[in-house]
């Protein structure tokens, strides 16, 4: 087979490393034939903090995934998250020499330009504008100024922002680790591209992945993103507690987590108690379930109480914004026992468990159902919609260039949303340029 019929995504997480190969069935399905993990030892809170180390990570993962697959990887869409992102509204707009010419793409671009010159913090940069609506001439809640008459476009605009260096930082483990860049997007994004339906994102959801160091939110109404936000605490954290509060072994903390850790007190019995052997030649250690769920309540609330106040930045609170299906729950940690009757708690919102099989082939492996690999399926569900809008672009060359007299503009929704993002992709690969 073809590399070019391969899609690759590489998931570089605090926790694991995973790379992910896909590829379309018989019926234009796609299917995953393999998957590489590895244990993330060189990244901290989605940050780059050991180049060597994350190197030899990818490389582990790559590997797993080419033994599994029996195909070469040598390119791939890496996501990008951690407690370097941040996200603000922005409001811009342009005005137009000749009102008499219908908008087109180009006023769209020149508008989305002077978004990316805005002044940022030292050491940061604009990694993504995306629109949110337009107005045009005063007339407001339009989502495709494209075509219509008017002197004056603006747009309020969602744009999320990076530490440079830590961008750099990953583009220069995944070259170092011999591949190159297929292309690169927001892991908040291809976590909902996996595990939300078109009708949540029309009617308003929000989808918290989490994951080993942070916990990243974004939010969807109308089928536009509206809010990302990335929290620095994730399921480590739990981990920790567990580890400071029952003086115990990480290792051993991780393990009481996932078998017997649960978010909510109230289930368990005082005399319920685990075992845990002692270090060499010490007595073992004797634990109550409930301390334990005690332990893990209090940091799921501090978690779930950001999340929740990030949401409400938004504006969920008003009733044009309101999320009405909720909560969709995803990444590692989501599978805390009880989670979900914890976040609907403290937010009073409907929650789902969010699985990323919803969008693959039905004959997929069932580990690949685990919202442990939302993310990683969203980047090869990523990396094959882009081979698909260049397939289509070349198409639309090649037809424009038969019919070079045909001047009208008739570009579809999603395919001026696609241009946003290929410009995002390309901005970042002029970072990756000077990332060696």
């Amino acid at each position: 087979m073809e590399n070019n019929q391969l899609f690759i995504g590489l998931d570089i997480g605090t926790t694991k490393i995973v790379a992910m190969i896909g590829e379309l069935n018989e019926y234009d399905k796609l299917k995953i034939i393999g998957i590489g993990k590895s244990k993330s030892l060189g990244v901290h809170r989605g940050v780059v903090n050991n180049i060597t180390q994350t190197i030899q990570s990818i490389q582990l993962a790559i590997e797993e995934a080419e033994l599994n697959s029996k195909q070469k990887i040598d390119k791939v869409v890496v996501g990008i998250a951690g407690q370097h992102i941040r996200s603000l509204q922005h409001s811009d707009y342009i005005t137009r020499e000749n009102s008499d010419q219908v908008i087109t793409e180009d006023d769209v671009e020149k508008l989305i330009s002077h978004v990316y010159k805005l002044v940022m913090l030292p050491g940061e940069e604009i990694i993504h504008v995306l629109p949110q609506d337009y107005k045009v001439d005063g007339q407001g809640e339009i989502k495709e100024p494209i075509g219509m008459f008017g002197s004056r476009v603006e747009a309020s605009f969602h744009v999320v922002v990076g530490q440079v260096s830590s961008i750099k930082n990953i583009a220069r483990c995944v070259k170092s680790a011999g591949i190159d860049f297929d292309g690169i997007t927001l892991e908040p994004l291809a976590s909902a591209d996996a595990v939300l339906s078109t009708e949540e994102k029309e009617a308003g959801v929000a989808l918290i992945d989490i994951g080993g160091g942070t916990t990243d939110l974004a939010i969807f109404k109308d089928g536009i993103i509206r809010h990302t936000a990335v929290i620095p605490f994730g399921g480590n954290i739990i981990t920790e507690d567990i580890k400071e509060g029952c003086s115990i072994i990480e290792k051993q903390a991780e393990l009481l987590k996932v078998k017997f850790g649960s978010a909510w007190p109230g289930e368990n019995k005082e005399n319920e108690i685990v075992s845990i052997p002692g270090l060499r030649g010490r007595d073992p250690k004797e634990i109550t379930l409930k301390n334990l769920s005690k332990i893990i309540n209090a940091r799921v609330i501090e978690i779930i109480e950001q999340v929740y106040m990030e949401i409400k930045n938004y504006g969920h609170d008003q009733q044009k914004k309101k999320l009405i299906a909720g909560i969709v729950l995803t990444g590692g940690g989501s599978q805390l026992k009880h989670l979900k009757q914890c976040v609907e708690l403290v937010t009073g919102m409907d929650t789902r468990l969010g699985q990323p099989n919803e969008h693959l082939a039905g004959n997929n492996s069932i580990e690949i159902s685990n919202p442990t690999f939302a993310t990683a399926v969203g980047l090869v569900m990523n990396s094959m919609n882009k081979r698909k809008n260049k397939n289509l672009e070349n198409r639309e060359e090649e037809v424009k260039s038969e019919s070079q007299e045909n001047k009208d503009i008739n570009l579809s929704d999603s395919n001026n949303k696609n241009s946003v993002f290929e410009k995002f992709t390309e901005k970042i690969k002029t970072f990756l340029e000077n990332a060696e």
